[in-house]
């Protein structure tokens, strides 16, 4: 090798370290960073013996990326789901808990117990009136924090629609710079980074599955099969609603003109954010809402009154319960959506508006005679107090739209109900922390493979510095050669 050759040679290897030191140094400011990957100079020894860069690579694992692709939608299904759950639960508490229906339930039947006791007692009665007002009005509440939390997924989902179109928008410019730097060559390391940083955000909206193509270009599919991007972004619509009651059914979700979620449909996403607000907004909360509903219906049929004629004529009426549709009586067996939240005590027993408590013990709380049961007028009659206790513990059939047992006493269904929920959130509780567990690992086994270790680039920092150190001798070398070769020339 000639002196030129050297020193050539000792240049080039300088300026492919130089490059090489960029790099390394990019990776360490990027260790906190994790959309990161790790960069690699690709270094190839020319003809003559000189080194250069020719190419920038990056650390990619597909099928890692894949994997923590689909564990963050599953976890962000679970969590949305599992934190509505505790919100329900907050509005009644366990099946012991005092602001639970079924607790309640029980005090209203202790009230009357106490009532049958002193049925001459007009403050006892007044106490009955009282609990059955805390009953109705616990009832009330939680409808109205149903549809709370039905309208606030409703606006949820139209943000997650929101953000799903901003992200596809933001991917469609990474990946026209990402085809058009693979066909000139150019470093697009960076720009594949961003790429994979908008499928993890848009992972957290929508269960997404990619598949990568020639010259670098990606199309994304729903984890149903429905097209989100193909060369450009496909479009996904959502309109909310201004008010969602008990009986109101929430908008579709379309993607591509397709329904992926909101509507029973083959092409319906199973996970992402977006799949646990619909399944809050469409499911959960309404067949709580249900049955709710049915607690209701059962109270206002278990204190109806009916006609004492001697032969009687009339249809039952509502008694110390009654709703919007009163004096007539819901249905049988069959839900009405919204009842829970028109609930209240009859007017004509209440004392704060005028009304009689001994109507209690009397009948004809529904304002005619003849649904009065004791007749005589004695202070002392309990058969209608005891037959309202009864009552409460009676057997009655309820609508199976509730997802509950379809026969039950009102007092066994309110217990049911809660224990539902309990049941379900603890559930959704232990779901949440295992798809929290699987997308941290997945996370974890990601940046591990393909994220920067600080330790790994130093000590590569620390080699490169000396190849430079050698490079730059070498050169001192051949200077000092050709200067004693001109000397001896001289």
């Amino acid at each position: 090798m000639t002196l030129t050759q050297s020193i050539g040679n000792a240049r080039s290897s300088l300026s492919t370290v130089s490059e090489q030191i960029s790099v390394v140094s990019q990776n360490i400011a990027n260790v906190s960073n994790a959309d990161a990957t790790r960069k690699v100079a690709n270094v190839i020894t020319g003809p003559g013996g000189g080194v250069s860069v020719a190419s920038i690579s990056r650390t990619a694992n597909k099928l890692l990326l894949d994997t923590y692709l689909t564990a963050n939608s599953n976890n962000q299904t679970q969590t949305v789901i599992n934190s509505a759950l505790n919100q329900l639960e907050n509005t009644v508490g366990e099946t012991d808990s005092e602001t639970s229906p079924a607790a309640l339930i029980a005090k209203l039947n202790s009230a009357l117990q106490n009532y049958s006791t002193t049925p001459q007692n007009g403050a006892i009665a007044a106490t009955v009136v009282s609990a059955a007002q805390a009953l109705a009005t616990s009832l009330n509440s939680a409808t109205q924090a149903v549809t709370t939390m039905r309208n606030q997924a409703d606006n949820d989902i139209a943000t997650s629609v929101s953000n799903i179109n901003n992200l596809l928008s933001q991917f469609q410019k990474l990946n026209q710079t990402i085809v058009s730097g693979t066909g000139s060559g150019a470093d697009i390391t960076d720009a594949l980074d961003q790429r994979d940083a908008i499928l993890k955000q848009l992972s957290s909206e929508v269960g997404i599955r990619t598949v990568t193509r020639a010259g670098g270009d990606m199309a994304i599919y729903t984890d149903s099969g429905v097209t989100l991007f193909d060369k450009t972004a496909r479009q996904v619509t959502f309109q909310a609603s201004s008010n969602l009651g008990p009986n109101s059914v929430g908008n579709p979700v379309y993607a591509d003109g397709v329904p992926i979620a909101g509507t029973p449909h083959t092409m319906s996403i199973s996970s992402g954010n977006l799949a646990g607000l619909v399944e809050v907004r469409d499911n959960i909360a309404l067949t709580y809402q249900g049955q709710l509903d049915e607690i209701a219906r059962g109270l206002i049929e278990a204190t109806a009154e009916t006609d004492q004629s001697a032969t009687p004529t009339l249809s039952a009426a509502a008694g110390l319960f009654t709703y919007g549709g009163g004096p007539a009586i819901p249905t049988s067996g069959t839900l009405v959506a919204g009842l829970a939240g028109s609930i209240k005590v009859n007017p004509n027993v209440d004392p704060s508006q005028g009304g009689d408590p001994t109507l209690i013990r009397d009948g004809g709380i529904a304002g005619n005679a003849a649904y009065t049961y004791n007749s005589t007028g004695a202070a002392s009659y309990t058969d209608r107090i005891q037959q309202l206790i009864t009552n409460l513990g009676t057997s009655r059939s309820f609508d199976p739209s509730a997802q509950l047992t379809q026969t039950a006493s009102v007092t066994d269904y309110a217990k049911s109900s809660v224990s539902w929920l309990e049941s379900l959130r603890q559930s959704a509780s232990a779901e949440a922390e295992s798809r929290q567990t699987l997308a941290d690992r997945a996370s974890s086994a990601l940046s591990k493979d393909t994220g920067v270790n600080l330790d790994e680039e130093m000590t590569n920092l620390l080699a490169l510095e000396r190849t430079f150190q050698a490079s730059s001798r070498l050169i001192n070398t051949v200077d000092s050669l050709f200067a004693s070769l001109l000397q001896t020339v001289g």
